[in-house]
Formats: structure tokens, C-alpha cells, sequence
């Protein structure tokens, strides 16, 4: 059985660029193909959204970036499980001496409540993995292997 995945924001920057990553990337986890729809947070949405703006991505970018709005899985953040997620691991960083993002908090806590792989190129989940869900770091300067 494919895993399923929520994909951080990063991943989706990747994917709207194109390139020689997001290429490696969809080669590895194949999220076009994947039987399990892969699932991004509104929070995602929303921050996609302003860099498009803070970019100043264009015309083909922007229609990139609404197809793969289209193509994967929005979760909603208001539901009550989602919410209570967000607690336990603002907390939890907060106690454990991390500072992380509000927005990365979102992403946490949706990966935590569905169950999905966390896809990221970034760190800041490092200290949930294994406690609050399961990800996959992605090294935006290597090559990546096929899991």
C-alpha cells in the first residue's frame, strides 16, 4: 500500500519552480500517480498564495501553482482534533526549547491528525518525528534515492 503524504510548503514551492528536485522528487514518491491523493493544510494554501505575490511569480507559475492547488487534497484546519493537535505540539516545542513557526505548527498538527508522511526539505519538524508524526527530509542539495 502507497503511503499517504502531506506536503509542506517547501515541496510545492519545488513543484511550481520545476527543476532538477522536483523532478528526483516526483521520480521518488511519484505524487501525480500515487493511489493515496496526496493532502496539503489550507495553511499551505495560504502561504503558497502570498510568496506567489512575494515572488512576483508570473502567469505560468500562478497557473502551476492553481493546478496543483486542484491536484492534491486540501485538509481544513478548524477541525476540533486538528485544533487540539496544534496545543499539544506548540507546547511541546515551546517545552522542548524550539521555536517553530505558527504555520509549520498547522502542518504539524494535520500530518499528526491524518496519519500522513510529512514530505519536507526543511528541519523544522526534526523534534516531532517520531512523537507527533512521521517525515521524510528531503535535502534540497542532494540528489535524493528512491525510499
Amino acid at each position: 500500500m502507497a503511503a499517504l503524504y502531506l506536503l509542506d510548503t517547501n515541496i510545492l514551492v519545488h513543484y511550481v519552480r520545476g527543476g532538477a528536485l522536483q523532478q528526483q522528487i516526483e521520480q521518488s514518491y511519484q505524487l501525480y500517480l500515487t493511489p493515496e491523493v496526496p493532502l496539503i493544510s489550507y495553511v499551505t494554501e495560504a502561504e503558497l498564495r502570498s510568496l506567489a505575490i512575494q515572488f512576483g511569480w508570473g502567469p505560468a507559475k500562478r497557473t502551476q501553482l492553481s493546478y496543483l492547488l486542484g491536484t492534491f487534497r486540501r485538509i481544513p484546519i478548524e477541525e476540533p482534533q486538528i485544533l487540539e493537535a496544534y496545543a499539544e505540539i506548540d507546547a511541546y516545542s515551546v517545552a522542548q526549547g524550539f521555536e517553530l513557526g505558527k504555520n509549520d505548527v498547522w502542518i504539524a498538527a494535520t500530518a499528526h491528525v491524518t496519519g500522513a508522511v510529512l514530505l519536507t526539505t526543511d528541519k523544522d519538524f526534526n523534534h516531532l518525528d517520531g512523537k507527533f508524526l512521521q517525515r521524510i527530509w528531503i535535502d534540497p542539495s542532494l540528489p535524493i534515492s528512491t525510499p
